[in-house]
């Protein structure tokens, strides 16, 4: 399993913009399916984006109330993930979680979080309206 740390998180008005990033730690980054998820107070943990591994065509995926606004991106030699938050609404607002897909190797990055096997601790985004 990857250890994954988040960081770029924090406070912003709604139309702005935030990065956030996810390194990770471990050898196999590069092998990994990466997913961004995120989880509001009171709601269930939800897919935000997902990419693939590069080699394999590092397909991307997004929910579709962020398609347009938001890009995922990787860089394997760095081995971290990025989430690109453009226009950001208050409904963004949320803990954003990374996590690694270690047994996926082609297709569509997973949806279901229940498919990852290593997760961040997570990094609070807040959107002032």
């Amino acid at each position: 399993q990857l250890q994954l740390v988040e960081s770029g998180g924090g406070l912003v008005q709604a139309g702005g913009s935030l990065r956030l990033s996810c390194a990770a730690s471990g050898r196999t980054f590069s092998s990994q399916f990466m997913g961004w998820f995120r989880q509001a107070p009171g709601k269930e943990r939800e897919f935000v984006a997902g990419i693939g591994i590069s080699w394999s065509g590092g397909r991307t995926s997004y929910a579709d109330s962020v398609k347009g606004r938001f890009t995922i991106s990787r860089d394997d030699a760095k081995a971290t993930v990025y989430l690109q938050m453009n226009s950001l609404k208050a409904e963004d607002t949320a803990v954003y979680s990374c996590a690694a897909d270690s047994r996926r190797i082609v297709g569509m990055p997973a949806t279901n979080p229940g498919e990852y096997d290593s997760w961040g601790q997570g990094t609070q985004v807040t959107v002032s309206s």
